[in-house]
């Protein structure tokens, strides 16, 4: 797997894609790909800030669809060797743009090469825009390439438009804008124990509190150990209104036809389909009959699935590009 590193870190002289890349959507891989071709000595290199600016400047909590060390995973396959996280904090928001390339680009990174999306805004209130960032480039002998944003009849790409797609529980659509599979991850610790005594044994997930999460409620579900198989599973999202309606929101996976002993371990979460909200039922029987009618479902929904698929699927072939998101708001 790449590196995860810091600036001081960074192997250069570097060929950056600069942006916050969450999700890792096509117009995301638009930016990627211009730079992971770059030739020897230059390295390829991902940059982003971390935490978001909008965390440090405006105090909004960020969700990330991919959290750091997902993004390696995701961002060896398409050529780059390296991932650089600049902490953001208010010294570095003051900076103007032309101390920010000085500086981080250039000082830090060692960066020759640069490739940013269309509405990539930088420095102290956003004064930097691409127009700014080539200007700067070409008084250095820095090389700088703009990548125009990608959209389709419903709009541009975005990580924005990823997350209304899941926030509704449309785990299809977010599939197709990602090319690839929603995924999260959490280590199984011990509950209550009250699916077991209902007859539906858990797996309880600790998320890390960073990761976006989709809609609550009820989904069909692949489940799986690191380097293990793909295992049917159901999963509940959020609270428990029958047995415990004061219980803070959860996850709960219950595999399917399977019995494994899994507390402390990791375990990697697909969710395929969304099955239904969560309900306050009349009676423990009612809520165990509808528990079987959602297994039923869900198992025949991942016997016709094709499954987990690894991996991040090839920048498209068109000349169409997306821009990295606006990393100074």
């Amino acid at each position: 797997m790449i590196p995860l590193r810091s600036p001081q870190e960074a192997l250069g002289p570097t060929a950056v894609a600069l942006g916050s890349f969450d999700g890792l959507h096509q117009g995301h891989r638009r930016v990627i790909a211009a730079v992971a071709a770059a030739l020897p000595p230059l390295i390829p290199t991902g940059v982003s800030f971390w935490p978001h600016p909008r965390e440090v400047l405006r105090g909004e909590p960020r969700l990330r669809l991919d959290l750091p060390t997902e993004k390696l995973e995701l961002l060896e396959p398409l050529g780059i060797r390296q991932l650089v996280l600049v902490p953001f904090d208010r010294e570095l928001a003051a900076l103007s743009p032309e101390q920010f390339v000085d500086q981080v680009l250039i000082g830090k990174l060692q960066a020759r090469q640069v490739a940013v999306g269309a509405d990539f805004c930088f420095g102290a209130g956003r004064t930097g825009t691409v127009d700014t960032l080539q200007q700067l480039g070409a008084a250095r002998g820095l090389q700088v390439q703009v990548l125009p944003m990608l959209a389709d009849q419903s709009g541009r790409y975005s990580s924005s438009r990823i997350r209304r797609a899941l926030a509704a529980g449309r785990i299809d659509e977010a599939r197709l804008l990602l090319e690839r599979p929603y995924r999260f991850r959490g280590v199984v610790h011990s509950g209550r124990g009250l699916g077991r005594k209902l007859g539906w044994p858990t797996a309880n997930l600790q998320i890390d509190g960073r990761k976006f999460l989709p809609r609550e409620g009820v989904y069909a579900a692949w489940a799986w150990l690191p380097h293990g198989e793909p295992m049917a599973a159901v999963m509940n999202l959020g609270p428990q209104p029958t047995v415990d309606p004061e219980a803070p929101s959860a996850v709960e996976v219950h595999l399917l036809d399977r019995s494994l002993a899994l507390n402390g371990e990791e375990l990697v979460v697909q969710p395929v389909r969304w099955l239904r909200s969560q309900q306050a039922f009349g009676s423990l029987e009612a809520l165990i009959a509808q528990i079987s009618a959602d297994a039923e479902e869900a198992r025949q929904l991942m016997a016709r699935d094709s499954g987990a698929g690894i991996g991040v699927a090839e920048a498209p072939a068109d000349e169409q590009g997306d821009a990295a998101e606006q990393q100074y708001p």
